[in-house]
């Protein structure tokens, strides 16, 4: 029986990747300019994609063999969804893999703010002992957690905050999510009203036209001084500059991030500059356990080269 030809654009977790080769000839992208791309995938079967590159419409085009594009984690926005409908080319991703790493990654920064962990670690190093005694840090117990975004990675947050401080949940959304409302005794607000009350905010937004710089400066306006702001969603989904400028006059207590926009950032990003902001590069989902879930994506990209269903198909627009 003839091998299916897969082009990976990055190597995956072994896991998921002995899936793939016990039936297909892998080949590893040695370049993501286009016009390689264009070249190599014009006998392929497939195509995996990680979180650097992009699958084109003239990608799709110059591939007369393609018949699956796995997307190794969450996004899709690299990938041209109206150009693979047009040829009927399922898309499939991993929308479960990392959820609870990207919702651990929110409390780490969360905490790290909250309990100035950066500036308290400086401290001791430096033999400065009486950071202790000059310095008040902040519990999440008892406080309003903002969720600004309630789908999968968003209830999990919740549900962390709701178990592990005590927190008490408030959410903005296009949709209301009633069974998760009863769940956590979450109450639905409008994104200004989730800004004002919010002690602490969690950005969980899906990359859209209508969510690009989203958070800017009429919502962070509204945060209380006191109130930190976290973005794991995009790094487009909020305005970067609105965000430095609201630290750097004190209008609230702190912001993290582990995502940018571009990425990676320059070094003279003016955020990395200030000394209430937190970062990581964009590597909150990749636990271990997070990278062997993504590895996954190999058993749809199988499934839809066997010709079964795959569990986790993209919808395709129309």
């Amino acid at each position: 029986m003839a091998r299916f030809k897969v082009l990976m654009f990055e190597s995956m977790h072994e896991q998921g990747t002995k899936l793939l080769e016990e039936k297909c000839d892998l080949e590893y992208a040695t370049s993501l300019e286009q016009e390689y791309l264009v070249e190599a995938i014009k006998d392929k079967d497939a195509v995996v994609i990680r979180a650097n590159g992009a699958v084109t419409r003239r990608m799709i085009e110059a591939a007369p063999k393609l018949k699956v594009i796995g997307r190794h984690g969450v996004g899709v926005d690299a990938i041209d969804l109206v150009a693979a409908a047009a040829r009927s080319i399922p898309v499939v991703n991993t929308p479960e893999a990392n959820n609870v790493s990207v919702g651990e990654g929110f409390f780490a920064l969360a905490l790290a703010l909250a309990k100035r962990i950066k500036h308290a670690d400086a401290a001791v190093r430096a033999g400065d002992w009486a950071f202790r005694s000059r310095t008040r840090t902040i519990s999440l117990s008892d406080k309003v957690l903002g969720i600004y975004g309630f789908g999968k990675i968003g209830q999990i947050i919740g549900r962390m905050g709701r178990a592990g401080f005590g927190m008490r949940i408030v959410y903005a959304d296009a949709v209301p999510h009633e069974a998760a409302e009863r769940e956590l005794n979450a109450t639905r607000l409008s994104p200004e009203e989730l800004f004002r009350r919010a002690d602490f905010i969690s950005i969980n937004l899906p990359l859209l036209p209508s969510t690009k710089k989203v958070v800017d400066a009429r919502l962070i306006n509204l945060m209380q001084p006191t109130a930190f702001l976290v973005n794991m969603a995009r790094g487009p989904v909020w305005d970067e500059a609105h965000v430095y400028a609201a630290l750097k006059e004190k209008r609230i207590a702190g912001a993290g991030t582990d995502v940018f926009d571009p990425e990676p950032p320059s070094k003279d990003n003016p955020l990395l500059s200030m000394e209430t902001f937190l970062c990581t590069p964009h590597n909150s989902a990749h636990t271990e356990e997070g990278m062997i879930n993504m590895s996954m994506v190999a058993a749809d990209v199988l499934a839809v080269l066997e010709g079964r269903k795959p569990a986790y198909p993209v919808a395709l627009p129309v």
